[in-house]
């Protein structure tokens, strides 16, 4: 076979019966685009340079320049033009003589993917005309100037998300002349909440600031009782990142054509963010053992999972779900949807969706852990996108629920979302996507159930409140909390709420009516619990207090059971089991203290250092049951960061971090890490081991590469100890 045989079969596509061209899903893919495309025989004379040649195209690129500022684009860590779409931006052509509008014709070609179609939205032809129309493709010269002419182009607002490649073309008698492939003139077009037009139009500047620029954020953690927080270095920014979050979404094999629709890349980057169905970014792991990778508590951002997963294209090991939320968040944000990470206390994880959690009590009254199925996340982190949804009737834009964390498969695949906040408040959980789900994990039941000896269940307390009873996220413009339960639903006990739960079960969200269940609960004694500020490694005391309000004595026979737990709420083991009979007086209060040792809990501890703790209490006299459950966070003692010297952009100054072990035992396998979106990249380093009070100091030497405001974050992990956090604000000043 002939040399040129066998390359027209190469270019030849594969044969398939059902499309005339293979699914086009890599932005990076690329095909042939003739220099010289001729209209048929070219005659002998014929020579290109006596027509308009394209000499050069200059691309106002800088993060100083027009385009970049303009466009809110200078922060990327990027050489090429990036540009956001509804929006106009600037280039300049530089021809071979002066351009004469008469005479000569040219248009520019926009490219995406292997297989370019108009139709599709892959192959873009712009010809240059007098106005620009708001929100579609068109040009228009601005100036002229000898040879150059400088053009402003404006770009549709439902364009593909991506990277295109730009020619100019040329038509002669004979042909159209194109300029040559040239990845310097690569344009990244985005998401732009700052245009009215576009589906993640965002109104307000200092939101778009927060949910759009901010590449650091805080993550919620802990538990109701007991808030905790760390910072997340996001870091969408940083080199490569954005062309990593490109790469997912070819790698859930979303079609190019629909990578303009927030709502499409939410839901499959909802799937391709865990590992469960695609090989996606991150493994999950709640079993406290991380062989082969890194303990979910060490991340400190964002940046080194993406990187690492686009150069390994495998599962970056391990994650737990604020750190799902933590790479979402960058990815949104990245690609300019406007987004941010939301944790809901007390989340619940039950697997049918019907708003009854069922926690079984054994004849005595304790907790029955074999029963039990369901359980109560101390908390749960997910993300939400801000976008118009014109799928679903007129009301329900706006922030939109997303999750990256792998639990109930969504139309057979690990994903949630995206599902209007605002149809959960309002139980409208009809509309797509997996709202009931979401609805669930913020409004169910606690059930208090005991097994007869004959099978039946006896309800014995109902716990309304527990569920979702905090949601919160990072405030705007701040490292604060802000409050947005409000957000998902009515205050308890409301006619609105009432009438949102009401409207879900209509929708077909399981709820069972507490007629169906025979129930009288205990109303004239009240049971409470409280716990001390707890630091890890130290003893530590629980106060039971009972409020008799009746004018009858009783009897409380009282179990309290302290458990270690997952942040999920399942039981790791039981450390302390308590049994003791309260005599209650009418009309009076009565504590008890319980004082828990450190040897009792040390032994066992997880690494987010959690307790569960139960306490149930039975009223002799009228055989009724109490019950409350507790979740106890330690104090787990941070990191110090200082910095030494002036901190000047492109001057190399040093910063140390310090740690002392609190524990009465040795740090084994201890690992540091430092990063600072803008500042300096990741670094670890691996100490052997931190003896009982010593203290571990380390100095890094670096070059802030940003004058501003920055963040730098720490982490330690070890053996003992993991979710071990620091952090700094530094000003760095102008050269």
């Amino acid at each position: 076979m002939s040399e040129t045989a066998s390359t027209n079969e190469e270019n030849k596509l594969p044969l398939n019966g059902r499309r005339a061209i293979p699914a086009n899903y890599s932005n990076d893919d690329e095909n042939e685009v003739p220099e010289m495309e001729a209209f048929g025989l070219i005659p002998r004379g014929f020579n290109p340079r006596d027509y308009l040649r394209v000499v050069d195209i200059y691309m106002f690129k800088e993060p100083h320049e027009i385009n970049k500022q303009e466009h809110h684009t200078d922060k990327y860590y990027n050489p090429r033009l990036i540009v956001r779409r509804g929006q106009a931006f600037q280039i300049q052509i530089d021809f071979s003589r002066p351009y004469k509008p008469e005479t000569d014709q040219f248009w520019l070609e926009f490219l995406m993917g292997r297989y370019p179609q108009q139709n599709k939205g892959t192959y873009i032809p712009i010809t240059v005309g007098n106005v620009l129309k708001p929100g579609q493709w068109g040009a228009k010269i601005t100036h002229r100037e000898k040879n150059s002419i400088r053009l402003s182009i404006m770009s549709s607002t439902t364009c593909i998300i991506g990277k295109f490649r730009l020619y100019v073309a040329v038509l002669t008698p004979f042909g159209i002349l194109r300029t040559r492939r040239n990845s310097a003139t690569d344009t990244y077009i985005l998401f732009n909440p700052w245009c009215q037009l576009d589906a993640v139009y965002l109104d307000d500047e200092k939101e778009r600031e927060e949910y759009v620029l901010n590449d650091v954020g805080v993550i919620f953690h802990g538990s109701v009782e007991d808030v905790k927080s760390r910072s997340w270095s996001y870091g969408q920014f940083e080199e490569n990142v954005l062309d990593a979050c490109l790469f997912l979404m070819d790698k859930a094999e979303l079609e190019l054509s629909g990578r303009g629709n927030p709502i499409k890349i939410c839901r499959v980057a909802s799937a391709v963010i865990n590992s469960r169905d695609e090989d996606g970014v991150i493994a999950g792991s709640w079993s406290n053992s991380y062989d082969y990778g890194v303990a979910p508590s060490a991340w400190t951002g964002s940046v080194d999972i993406l990187l690492d997963y686009y150069s390994s294209k495998k599962p970056v090991k391990y994650g737990q779900c604020w750190v799902f939320a933590g790479v979402f968040n960058t990815f949104l944000r990245c690609l300019g949807i406007p987004a941010r990470l939301i944790t809901n206390y007390s989340s619940a994880h039950d697997n049918n969706a019907n708003l009854r959690l069922d926690f079984f009590l054994d004849d005595e009254g304790k907790v029955d852990t074999k029963l039990t199925k369901d359980s109560v996340w101390n908390y749960h982190c997910w993300n939400e996108a801000w976008m118009t949804r014109p799928d679903l009737p007129v009301g329900f834009g706006g922030w939109q629920v997303v999750d990256g964390t792998p639990q109930e498969t969504s139309d057979g695949m690990y994903r949630c979302g995206p599902a209007s906040v605002q149809a959960i408040k309002h139980g409208h959980v009809c509309f797509q996507f997996d709202a009931p789900f979401v609805y669930a994990e913020v409004n169910g039941d606690i059930f208090y159930t005991r097994m007869e000896k004959n099978g039946t269940q006896v309800v014995e307390n109902i716990d309304t409140t527990r569920i979702g009873q905090l949601i919160v996220t990072k405030e705007v413009g701040g490292d604060g909390m802000a409050d947005i339960t409000e957000e998902y639903k009515f205050r308890e006990g409301s006619d609105e709420e009432r009438l949102a739960l009401e409207t879900a079960v209509m929708y077909g969200v399981k709820k069972e009516n507490i007629q169906d269940t025979t129930y009288q609960p205990q109303t004239d004694v009240d049971m409470d619990f409280q716990a001390q500020k707890v630091v890890l490694g130290n003893d530590f005391k629980v106060t039971i207090t009972f409020r008799n309000k009746s004018r009858n004595s009783y009897t409380a026979t009282t179990y309290f059971s302290g458990n270690i737990v997952f942040y999920t709420g399942v039981t790791k083991s039981e450390f302390k089991k308590h049994t003791f009979s309260a005599k209650l007086e009418p009309s009076s209060s009565r504590s008890f203290d319980i004082v828990i040792k450190s040897s009792e809990y040390m032994r066992d501890l997880l690494e987010q250092a959690s307790f569960h703790f139960f306490v149930t209490a039975r009223i002799n006299e009228t055989g009724k049951i109490l019950a409350v459950q507790r979740a106890i966070m330690l104090e787990i003692p941070s990191l110090r960061i200082k910095t030494k010297g002036e901190l000047v952009a492109g001057k190399e100054t040093s910063v140390i971090v310090e740690f002392t072990n609190p524990l009465k035992q040795t740090l084994e396998n201890v690992t540091l890490r430092l990063e600072g979106p803008g500042v300096l990249r990741t670094i670890k380093k691996q100490f052997g081991r931190i003896p009982m009070n010593s203290t571990l100091t380390w100095e890094v030497k670096f070059i802030p590469m940003r004058p501003g405001l920055r963040k730098l974050i720490a982490s330690l992990n070890s053996d003992a100890l993991r979710h071990v956090y620091g952090e700094l604000n530094v000003q760095i000043q102008k050269p």
